[in-house]
């Protein structure tokens, strides 16, 4: 039986899931080494989660240093089919206001020294990724939002930069020209991740301060960001709980067969140790090898 069935990741604030009942922790090694740090699983709303906190606890790892295929492989491992992915960001528009959330539909990649896809050792796959977010698990998100009267609005693109660094002025203008939304660190490598492991996969993007574009960001101070990221965490803690209590039991998106018609690579050309260490993500496409 699966310890979990739904997964939440924690960014920057938070560190902890509060009102989870029944807690233990997992510490999982996966083929693809550690995850950020031990799985906190419980019972939330009346339903299995468990919740990592994407930096480690104490907030020790650079975004460029995340394992994301850890990550996300650990809550495969875990039975987990749905990930609620709550991100630290910048806002590139005036109407994005901090402590507001933003559920994302769309990325763009700027990023350059990770790695983003489990795949490769001998197999290839190319997944759909028109669509980056799950939709129907995005609505629940949004539905959540309104429901417990924390500002969240459905739509808009996340620009994932490398970091550690925040963006320039002139990147921050140049983003903003394209009628990109928000920026953050971290969320797209966990969205392709997903969809290949066939999770579906939201972000709940939480505004911490406008980027450097905006005339009154060099007023703003520690002190400020802090308090924005402690609201924002006991909203998200709210969000969480009532998009979990509402979830649907069952699944009817297409994310738990992405993988259906993406694999390229012939079945009796992959090699088996590559097969052995992929097994619980392509395992049902082979079982008649």
């Amino acid at each position: 039986m699966a310890e979990a069935e739904i997964g939440i990741i924690g960014g920057s604030g938070l560190y902890s899931m509060k009102g989870l009942t029944d807690v233990h922790e997992v510490a999982i090694e996966t083929p693809f080494g550690k995850p950020s740090d031990a799985y906190v699983v419980g019972t939330l709303a009346g339903r299995k989660v468990a919740f990592l906190a994407r930096h480690g606890r104490g907030h020790k790892i650079l975004p460029t240093e995340l394992n994301f295929r850890a990550n996300i492989h650990g809550f495969k491992q875990l039975g987990v089919e749905r990930i609620l992915s709550v991100s630290a960001v910048g806002s590139l528009k005036e109407e994005h206001k901090p402590t507001e959330f933003v559920i994302p539909d769309q990325f763009f990649d700027r990023t350059k020294a990770r790695v983003s896809t489990f795949f490769g050792e001998g197999i290839v796959a190319h997944i759909a990724f028109g669509d980056p977010v799950c939709p129907h698990l995005a609505k629940v998100a949004s539905d959540a939002c309104k429901k417990v009267g924390v500002g969240g609005k459905l739509g808009g693109t996340y620009v994932c930069m490398e970091g550690p660094q925040f963006s320039t002025k002139a990147e921050s203008n140049l983003y903003r020209s394209w009628g990109m939304d928000l920026i953050g660190m971290t969320n797209l490598q966990e969205a392709k991740l997903a969809r290949e492991a066939e999770l579906c996969y939201t972000t709940i993007a939480m505004v911490t301060d406008y980027d450097c574009w905006h005339p009154d960001h060099d007023h703003v101070t520690v002190d400020q960001i802090i308090k924005v990221l402690t609201q924002n965490a006991e909203n998200a803690c709210d969000v969480i709980r009532e998009a979990v209590a509402s979830m649907p039991k069952e699944r009817t998106c297409g994310c738990g067969s992405a993988l259906a018609a993406a694999i390229i690579t012939s079945k009796d050309a992959v090699p088996p140790a590559t097969l052995e260490k992929l097994k619980l993500i392509v395992g049902k496409y082979f079982q008649n090898k």
